[in-house]
């Protein structure tokens, strides 16, 4: 059962938290007017179904035109869409942003193409993983900082559709969570195969997503995301 941080009554029915879950009753909440004392987040009413937001890898490296054709150029902007709702919901946001030890890669730690893009809506109560492998859960605390708060279901967005964000989708699988990964909130480059076959960037994306669908994560739009996934 759920304590008031405020008045210390045990709350039985509603209740509402920030990001952080300190928790208040509905009473302590209307008269805090939804904000949280401790770190100025919304305070947001919450059930047992706890969900978090994955933005894989949206740094500037992918910028550089070295990757080649890129399909979904408006992912971010939709990824800043979810974001909004998903905020306002007072749920969990995971940052995550792959780093490299190699000073020539583009994603080497510290430099300017390893950060985030500048056009991504950040807040300061966002969670922050860095990891060096496909997968986000691989020598990471992701994990066990999820089930530390109780999170249940994971909709993942961000780059690329068959490397990292593929690969975490899979394991957030195959370690429980309810999946979904967010088809026009993601995206994919241009690749060509080892029979030197030619792949376009949406050919790449679309058969990225239909090795996910349904054995690992529903397949989302952005607008599924933002008016049904609260409902």
């Amino acid at each position: 059962m759920n304590q008031c941080l405020k008045c210390k009554k045990f709350i039985k029915n509603e209740w509402f938290s920030c990001v952080h879950d300190c928790t208040f009753c509905k009473a302590c909440t209307d008269l805090m007017k939804g904000v949280c004392p401790n770190c100025n987040g919304a305070l947001c009413k919450r059930n047992s179904n706890k969900k978090a937001l994955f933005i894989i890898d949206v740094q500037e490296a992918f910028n550089d035109p070295s990757w080649g054709e890129r399909n979904n150029l408006d992912a971010e902007a939709n990824i800043n869409k979810i974001l909004k709702t998903w905020r306002a919901n007072g749920q969990m946001v995971v940052m995550i942003t792959h780093v490299s030890e190699n000073p020539t890669s583009l994603f080497y730690k510290g430099s300017s193409s390893q950060q985030l893009k500048s056009s991504l809506h950040q807040d300061p109560h966002d969670f922050h993983i860095e990891k060096q492998v496909n997968s986000s859960f691989v020598h990471t605390d992701l994990e066990k900082m999820l089930k530390e708060h109780g999170v249940t279901t994971v909709v993942v967005t961000g780059l690329t559709t068959p490397h990292c964000v593929s690969t975490t989708v899979r394991m957030s699988a195959n370690l429980g969570f309810d999946t979904y990964v967010v088809e026009d909130a993601t995206a994919a480059f241009e690749l060509t195969g080892h029979n030197n076959r030619y792949y376009d960037a949406s050919t790449v994306h679309e058969l990225s997503l239909v090795t996910l669908e349904g054995e690992f994560a529903k397949v989302m739009t952005t607008e599924m995301v933002v008016k049904e996934i609260f409902v």
